[in-house]
């Protein structure tokens, strides 16, 4: 679903990203693990086209996307749900999802209608504030805005960066009962996440970065493994 081959990228003089492979299959999630600063969200903005890689190939299905606007990845089927959000505080909730519309852009109307009738089936506090601006929510309802925005383009490869910072212990599960239902889908998912221990509960292979590189790669069902990552990532 989503391969990343030997990829590269530079801010000025620096080497933020230093030849990482990378993929995921439908239906699987990869952890991506690392200190503050090692390139994590780098490689998210990499593959969503927020940021040109300086080398390498990324594709998605057979579709190579590397050098391609953000925009036209979006179209091919991948959707990024940034650390920050981006809720536009001048729109109601419904209009901040209505812009998940430009995901599919040959998508007739109707069609679009029930998209987002299906994401308020899904999330049915969104539909209960669906007046409100966006900002008025709590940060746990703007992170299911963010997330439920992406869904209705219906991607196939999605980008999740640290979608539980800050929130509480109640939000936090019904976040990541959110992952699971995506998972369960066929989303392949790349998820960046601090909170370690929550994160591996849910995912099928994890990597850690340190200074721009994969330094090691693991199963969460391994004892061993999620010894080794506690330690690479806490040195």
């Amino acid at each position: 679903m989503l391969d990343v081959r030997n990829v590269h990228a530079h801010y000025g003089l620096s080497h933020v990203v230093q030849g990482i492979n990378l993929n995921a299959k439908a239906g699987e999630i990869i952890g991506i693990f690392g200190r503050n600063g090692v390139g994590k969200t780098t490689l998210l903005k990499l593959i969503a086209g927020w940021i040109q890689p300086s080398a390498g190939e990324i594709y998605i299905g057979d579709r190579r996307i590397d050098g391609l606007s953000s925009d036209r990845i979006c179209h091919y089927g991948l959707g990024f749900v940034p650390e920050d959000r981006r809720i536009f505080p001048a729109l109601s909730v419904e209009e901040n999802l209505m812009l998940g519309f430009m995901q599919t852009p040959k998508r007739k109307s109707a069609q679009n209608l029930n998209a987002l009738q299906r994401v308020y089936e899904r999330f049915p506090r969104l539909k209960e504030r669906r007046a409100q601006p966006g900002t008025t929510l709590s940060g746990g309802e703007q992170q299911i805005l963010a997330i439920a925005r992406v869904l209705i383009g219906e991607p196939k490869v999605l980008l999740i960066d640290e979608p539980t910072e800050g929130l509480a212990p109640m939000v936090v599960a019904d976040i990541y009962a959110i992952i699971r239902m995506m998972k369960s889908t066929g989303n392949a998912i790349l998820l960046v996440e601090q909170n370690v221990a929550r994160a591996l509960e849910v995912c099928d292979r994890f990597v850690a970065i340190e200074r721009g590189r994969i330094v090691m790669t693991g199963d969460p069902a391994s004892q061993a493994d999620r010894e080794k990552l506690l330690s690479t990532i806490s040195v």
